[in-house]
């Protein structure tokens, strides 16, 4: 895709929604984290379901070992993957009070050490908590990035290098988000809404839907 079809791209995103923002719900860069990772293979309503129950009761490192595993599945397991998930989360804490005071680290590095924690939560976080321009590439963005021509590339990796290096910078902090969205509500997957897409003269996809 051209330089200038990707400014327009993003304009026309930006325009539509100017502040975009992730739809899990938080209150700290500490509930973000517990909730991205909750949300491999789960969606962000499925999280939000079960973190506006658990939160309340438990939304610190601390306080989130002091359940346990057993106690912490009692509130996530309508979220699928729950057992591996209550370990992970169980020993992200345990990891944060021990080498972090408690508090989320803001380097990649370190959140990637974390358990449960891959580039793309790490990437969320950074972006979400702390304000880095990062590229947290998923399946919707995987998805958009190829079916328009905007980053094309064979695996996320490939395609968050590529956005990395053709979204112009005053597009950076938000695009990941844009991305999301559109793929999650127009863009979709089995049958992407291409008559109603704000960007449908600019993409490169062959099958678009009538």
């Amino acid at each position: 895709m051209k330089r200038a079809d990707i400014i327009e791209l993003f304009s026309r995103l930006r325009e539509l929604n100017p502040h975009p923002k992730t739809e899990l719900v938080y209150t700290t860069p500490f509930e973000l984290l517990v909730a991205v990772v909750l949300s491999a293979q789960a969606t962000d309503v499925g999280v939000n379901k079960a973190t506006k129950k658990l939160y309340p009761v438990a939304h610190t490192p601390q306080a989130i070992l002091d359940l346990g595993e057993e106690g912490l599945k009692r509130y996530i397991n309508t979220i699928g993957l729950y057992n591996a998930k209550a370990k992970n989360v169980i020993a992200l804490c345990r990891l944060l009070i021990e080498q972090h005071h408690g508090e989320v680290p803001r380097t990649r590095a370190e959140l990637e050490a974390l358990p449960g924690v891959g580039r793309k939560t790490a990437n969320v976080v950074l972006n979400t908590a702390f304000g880095e321009p990062t590229m947290a590439v998923d399946t919707h963005i995987f998805r958009v990035a190829n079916r328009t021509g905007l980053a094309p590339g064979k695996d996320v990796r490939a395609v968050e290098d590529k956005l990395e290096k053709v979204v112009p910078a005053e597009f950076r902090q938000d695009a990941h988000h844009w991305l999301i969205l559109h793929g999650r509500y127009v863009c979709k997957a089995r049958k992407p809404d291409c008559p109603n897409c704000v960007i449908r003269d600019l993409c490169r996809y062959k099958d678009k839907t009538v």
